[in-house]
């Protein structure tokens, strides 16, 4: 799953990736749950009615703990997306420490351009977000994760950048229980976008 990031002049047009990043209904590139749903009813329908090791492919694109899937997909057939979610947090809550460590692993380590990061100073905060990040990996060990929901383009890489910078001052212990949260946001961002996806 780990790209590696390409620093230029002029930043690519990519959608954000998990930097990390995504913002809810904007899965990462390598991101596409739906795609493992066969058949032509909205996404949540397909969600419900597929096969259990189908659902479960899905849904481990929206969080890589294969316990977490398996919940999610345990408890369907889901009424709305409310029930969807909210089923998720509860997974998401009761992460063990291995599960937890299983879902970081499956973000990817490798910091991508962020789109609507461009101008004066781009090249140099993309070269501060990789030094910035490679300090992160090795100090905690695993990908740095933020959700940036309902930021505009123009703010997500100040809010990347200042995000990183203050966790690094984290204790492990602290910083796990944070990347855990972002997590999950990430993951409620992905399951929306599943279940609102036409085939």
């Amino acid at each position: 799953m780990p790209e590696e990031i390409t620093l230029t002049s002029e930043p690519p047009a990519a959608p954000p990736t998990t930097l990390h990043a995504p913002r809810s209904g904007i899965p990462s590139q390598t991101c596409r749950p739906w795609r493992a749903l066969p058949g032509d009813a909205p996404g949540l329908d397909r969600l419900n009615s597929a096969a259990d090791d189908i659902a479960e492919a899905a849904l481990l694109a929206c969080c890589g703990s294969h316990r977490w899937a398996r919940r999610i997909a345990a408890h369907r057939p889901y009424p709305d997306l409310e029930a969807l979610l909210a089923a998720a947090d509860e997974a998401s809550y009761d992460l063990s420490p291995g599960d937890l460590t299983e879902a970081l692993a499956g973000e990817s380590l490798s910091p991508q351009p962020l789109a609507g990061a461009r101008g004066r100073g781009t090249l140099a905060a993309h070269t501060a977000l990789r030094a910035a990040h490679a300090e992160y990996e090795r100090r905690f060990r695993h990908a740095f994760v933020i959700c940036l929901d309902g930021l505009r383009d123009d703010e997500l890489l100040d809010c990347v950048l200042s995000g990183i910078r203050d966790r690094l001052g984290h204790e492990p212990d602290e910083e796990r229980a944070i990347a855990a949260d972002e997590l999950r946001r990430i993951a409620r961002g992905r399951l929306a976008h599943l279940a609102a996806e036409s085939p």
